[in-house]
């Protein structure tokens, strides 16, 4: 069963000045560095939008990979994708029908290069930038080169003014909510362990931010 950041927020101490729903203004700033800066943005009103959104951009036929994100449990994504009303290649459903694990693992670094890569982002700059991190780097890792597309959906409550404060929205906001969950759901501790500052994307239309005006994931 998915957990929402609503099963452990109350047990987990945030800087919640880091977690608050931007304004309009603040949203089209964002959105005018992240386009300067090579992103296509979208920017929906609720999350039932943002998986029309998803549903619309990935063509049929297309591998489709997500990596773990709390944004796209919430949106739905998860459960459409492993429902399979849809046209497109599955990899996570080939990937976890496979019981040898070193054959599993091989499976997943391939995935890495799939046709459209799903997944959130811990923070996004005002400025332009993206930010995130992992544990094992299965998500982040096809976030710069290897997915031939990528998707990243986000809530508005992950927006922040500069690049600093982003990598601070990660330290203090993201990490003590996805080490509460590992740790409930995994039974072990997380870690920043493989970061990724996404600055800019050179490949015109490859990577998409979805963003919602709604607050979503951490």
């Amino acid at each position: 069963m998915s957990q929402q950041k609503s099963d452990y927020v109350d047990d987990t101490e945030i800087d919640e000045t880091l977690d608050g729903l931007a304004d309009d203004e603040t949203i089209e700033e964002a959105v005018a560095n992240l386009e300067e800066n090579g992103f296509e943005v979208i920017v929906v009103d609720s999350a039932d939008d943002a998986l029309e959104t998803i549903q619309s951009q990935i063509p049929a036929g297309a591998s489709v990979m997500n990596g773990h994100s709390t944004t796209l449990e919430e949106i739905g994504f998860d459960d459409y994708l492993s429902e399979g009303d849809h046209e497109w290649e599955s990899l996570p459903d080939q990937i976890w029908s496979i019981d040898d694990d070193e054959e599993r693992q091989a499976a997943r670094r391939d995935s890495q290069t799939a046709d459209y890569f799903l997944g959130g982002i811990n923070a996004v700059s005002q400025t332009g930038e993206l930010v995130a991190a992992d544990l094992s780097g299965s998500r982040i890792g096809a976030y710069p080169f290897a997915a031939g597309n990528v998707l990243i959906v986000t809530g508005a409550n992950k927006i922040v003014p500069t690049l600093e404060d982003a990598l601070d929205r990660l330290e203090s906001v993201a990490y003590p909510l996805e080490n509460e969950r590992a740790q409930e759901a995994y039974g072990v501790e997380s870690a920043i362990a493989k970061q990724l500052i996404f600055r800019q994307e050179v490949e015109e239309g490859r990577t998409t931010v979805v963003l919602v005006r709604e607050q979503l994931g951490y």
